[in-house]
């Protein structure tokens, strides 16, 4: 298994707190890709400055992923050394949540 991060803001966290902590919702049309990001520190840079200043508020999330199954998807890195995502098209992202190994959760919250 693999561990992904991934901030996002009070909408989605919603989203996912509907699916009973066990899915990402479906993009919306003009979110063609979910990006999980590879670290920690990089969620928190983007929901502590990206999310607080959009939404109010900004969470990072956890989840573990089948390390097979992400192989599919090669690391894109999006600036510097460490800031490294996965891009996951929006058609393929149930077929991503049916390889989540348990439950997202919130580790970090800024307001």
């Amino acid at each position: 298994m693999t561990i992904l991060w991934r901030p996002t803001g009070p909408v989605e966290l919603e989203l996912v707190r509907e699916l009973r902590w066990r899915a990402w919702p479906p993009r919306l049309p003009e979110q063609p890709i979910f990006y999980p990001v590879l670290n920690e520190d990089y969620a928190v840079r983007i929901a502590r400055d990206w999310n607080v200043r959009h939404d109010g508020a900004g969470f990072v999330t956890r989840f573990e992923v089948v390390t097979e199954f992400l192989e599919r998807y090669p690391v894109r890195q999006a600036g510097g050394e460490t800031i490294l995502e996965l891009w996951v098209p929006a058609e393929e992202l149930a077929e991503f949540n049916r390889h989540i190994i348990g439950e997202i959760e919130v580790v970090r919250e800024f307001r």
